[in-house]
């Protein structure tokens, strides 16, 4: 994610149709004084609801919803990623979406910054920071003490050409010869982490997992986790991909190669994406392309449940109707914050 400002009503900020003052009460938000503002932290595997229970969260408590998925940073990936359409976004201020090109590189470190940056314009309004996605550094990214290594565009890039000449996989037995503990948390397939973690090792010449910190909150925080039983989310998978394709995903792909979808590393990684770019390339038929998307999408969505679960902290409730109730009490409870 290339440096860019990160003020709440410019280029990062995404808002509702009617732009409001107060997304929820005009009168006040319905919460208690104690909250102080924390952040909410609403994570979980895909498909589980995370979207929904943030939104009507910040209805209900007069909040703003800043985005920590990074697919959904990506102007024109919309379908596949399901990203909410301004009109569904029930009058709340969205922020981090649509703030970069396919062919742009995100950063987790930018984020962090550009998150931060939003959360004390939030609470500055008087409103409380909802961060939503299943992206799980990301969001640790944003409320926990993390610090980041710098790059070495020349050392990623010789490592990227490896992977594209060599695969992932034998960059990832690299891995795991020199960090055995980064090794088992990053799939051989996910060429940009296992590229990272070795640029990590050869800049600072210490472990990649050397730099992943304590579970230590930065800001005063409450996170909520929706799970939902796999046989349960993994009919909810298939079914979402199905309405993706008829929606129209295959010609979204289609619109965005000429913008440098294959160019970016982070954009053309994504699932279903990179399945389709093989369809329209004549390497997959369409039932098997899909059926790949399905099968890609439920094992990302075990490895994000495996995140988030390494987390104490994380209150855990099921998804469904009764969510919003049950995250209500779990922030009363908690009195707004932990830090």
């Amino acid at each position: 994610m290339p440096a860019r400002a990160a003020h709440p009503d410019g280029p990062g900020a995404s808002h509702g149709p009617e732009d409001p003052v107060d997304p929820a009460h005009p009168d006040g938000p319905d919460r208690p004084d104690v909250f102080d503002h924390p952040v909410i932290n609403v994570v979980g595997a895909t498909a589980t609801g995370k979207s929904e229970l943030a939104i009507a969260l910040a209805q209900r408590l007069g909040g703003e919803i800043i985005n920590a998925d990074a697919m959904q940073f990506y102007r024109g990936m919309d379908i596949g990623t399901a990203k909410l359409a301004p009109g569904e976004r029930g009058g709340i201020a969205h922020h981090l979406l649509d703030i970069l090109d396919v062919d742009e590189d995100a950063s987790v470190a930018t984020f962090q910054h550009e998150a931060r940056a939003l959360i004390t314009a939030i609470r500055g309004r008087g409103h409380v920071p909802i961060l939503v996605g299943g992206s799980g550094l990301y969001v640790r990214a944003a409320t926990d003490r993390m610090a980041f290594p710098g790059t070495d565009p020349q050392v990623r890039a010789r490592l990227e050409a490896e992977a594209h000449d060599h695969g992932s996989a034998v960059l990832h037995r690299r891995l795991a010869g020199l960090d055995p503990e980064a090794a088992r948390t990053i799939a051989p397939a996910d060429t940009r982490r296992v590229v990272r973690a070795l640029e990590v090792l050869e800049i600072t010449g210490e472990p990649f997992s050397a730099q992943l910190p304590r579970y230590e909150y930065a800001l005063p925080t409450v996170q909520v986790g929706l799970a939902l039983d796999r046989a349960a989310l993994h009919e909810r998978i298939a079914a979402r991909v199905g309405r993706m394709w008829e929606a129209g995903w295959v010609d979204e792909v289609r619109a965005l190669l000429p913008r440098g979808l294959l160019t970016g590393t982070t954009a053309r990684q994504a699932i279903g994406y990179a399945q389709i770019v093989d369809l329209l390339a004549g390497r997959l038929a369409e039932p098997a392309a899909r059926e790949s998307t399905i099968v890609r999408t439920r094992q990302f969505a075990k490895r994000q449940d495996t995140w988030f679960r390494r987390d104490p902290r994380i209150r855990w409730l099921p998804a469904g109707a009764s969510a919003v109730d049950r995250a209500l009490e779990i922030l009363g409870a908690d009195g707004g914050a932990q830090r």
